[in-house]
């Protein structure tokens, strides 16, 4: 039996016999989509196939470097830190290309309805399963802008994440030399994406600044797109590192560059898999749903922001003229807005989401664009005018602005009945407890450029 063809706890069981597997690779993603998991025994794995395996919620109060946040009911010494039964999802099963055959299958847990208030994962079901009870099956595909360095993890951390070595000189939009020059890199970013069954539809050089690369994501229905977008990310960066080589989704990670996007293009079919995107006797071809579509978006996705940019350093991305939007205006085929139309046939038609950052969570990122779409059909909500030309130069309205920095991000969440009715009270609080604190603690810290500017002269 392949890999391809598990689709129950019983097909996992059987290949784990057939093969004589000692180890299985397990993982769940936390709530910035870092998977965090570990290597199970047989005994214990096929155990955990029954009744589930314990892991502690505590991960979802989490940030990178393991920076530990106190949110109410998951981090604080009250709760005592206790285990969550997580369950196995069997249909997730991959194959990690560089571990023995005894110990390469890799496989993503889920806290099922444990978890509900706060596990992206189910989060992000919920919202699939709101669109399937309105008749629509969802189709989504992500893009992810990276860097790649010629550093490793401690040697960054030893210049202080200053002076870093890029790959490439000079920027290159798509330039074959460029491609060439890490033919190597790319070779085995697509064999191991091939081995572990996450299709891509392009990889190639990006404009934002030297060693700026992009993978874009072919797409997929449901949750298969957002499990292949946090595999993606965790084993891109795996495939860096063991070349010695540090691969970095981080929204914005120098003031010289511009950010590294984590674009969602997203498309409606009904019941039957036909395209209710399109319509060719409406201009440009936008049929009324998708127009309510990009009327929910304009109205909901501000409140929504923190979940499509969810750290402090995701705002920094929000600047004109680098490529990434600072309002939610939307038109056909124009990468200086928000929300980009798609021209083409069908089954192509689609919606792209311009504003999430590489660094957001998938799970989170696709949930909100649903919500707030499926909210403008739900209500046919009308957009705004198409805006055509560059945006950046254009006056753009109050109501179509992003949150105008991380803390109104966050209080606007907070407050957003729509939120809180599609995805839950407790998650909304639970993020926003988060998000709270890594933004105090951010305004607190005292930077490089405010030493520079006031030490001598103040």
């Amino acid at each position: 039996m392949d890999t391809h063809e598990v689709a129950s706890a019983d097909d996992l069981r059987a290949l784990i016999e057939e093969r004589d597997v000692e180890y299985v690779v397990v993982a769940l993603p936390d709530m910035q989509g870092l998977l965090r998991g570990k290597y199970l025994s047989r005994r214990k794995f096929l155990g955990a196939l029954d009744d589930g395996l314990g892991v502690p919620p505590v991960i979802f109060a989490m940030e990178p470097t393991d920076m530990l946040y106190e949110v109410v009911g998951l981090s604080d010494a009250s709760t005592g830190f206790p285990d969550a039964p997580a369950q196995v999802i069997p249909e997730t099963l991959r194959e990690i290309p560089w571990e023995p055959g005894h110990r390469n299958l890799f496989v993503l847990l889920t806290h099922g309805q444990d978890g509900m208030a706060f596990c992206p994962r189910v989060i992000c079901q919920r919202v699939l399963d709101r669109a399937g009870a309105m008749g629509f099956r969802a189709f989504t595909a992500c893009e992810f802008e990276f860097a790649l360095f010629n550093e490793t993890a401690s040697s960054a951390f030893e210049k202080g994440y200053r002076n870093l070595a890029l790959t490439v000189p000079h920027k290159g939009y798509s330039v074959l030399e460029r491609q060439n020059a890490r033919s190597e890199f790319y070779a085995d970013l697509l064999d191991t994406m091939r081995a572990m069954r996450i299709p891509l539809e392009a990889v190639h050089e990006e404009i934002g600044f030297p060693s700026q690369l992009e993978a874009s994501l072919q797409y997929a229905e449901g949750l298969t797109s957002p499990d292949n977008a946090v595999m993606f990310k965790s084993f891109a960066k795996s495939v860096a590192k063991r070349r010695g080589q540090l691969l970095s989704f981080m929204a914005r990670w120098h003031n010289d560059v511009d950010g590294n996007s984590g674009h969602i293009h997203t498309s409606l079919r009904d019941t039957e898999g036909n395209p209710v995107f399109f319509d060719a006797r409406k201009p440009h071809g936008i049929s009324d749903t998708m127009r309510y579509f990009i009327g929910g978006l304009q109205k909901v996705l501000p409140e929504l922001t923190v979940l499509l940019a969810p750290n402090v350093n995701s705002f920094k991305r929000f600047v004109p003229d680098r490529f990434a939007p600072t309002s939610v205006a939307w038109g056909l085929e124009n990468r200086t807005v928000g929300l980009r139309a798609v021209s083409g046939s069908p089954a192509s038609r689609r919606l792209e989401c311009r504003l999430p950052g590489a660094d957001a969570n998938p799970y989170l990122s696709i949930a909100a664009t649903l919500v707030a779409g499926l909210y403008g059909i739900e209500n046919r909500i009308e957009p705004s005018p198409e805006t055509e030309g560059n945006a950046y130069l254009q006056k753009i309205p109050t109501k179509l602005r992003l949150p105008a920095s991380y803390a109104e991000g966050i209080e606007r969440l907070n407050r957003s009945k729509v939120a809180r009715e599609w995805i839950g009270d407790e998650f909304v609080e639970t993020f926003v407890s988060g998000r709270r604190a890594q933004e105090e603690e951010f305004r607190n810290l005292i930077t490089e450029a405010e030493v520079e500017r006031f030490l001598e002269l103040s």
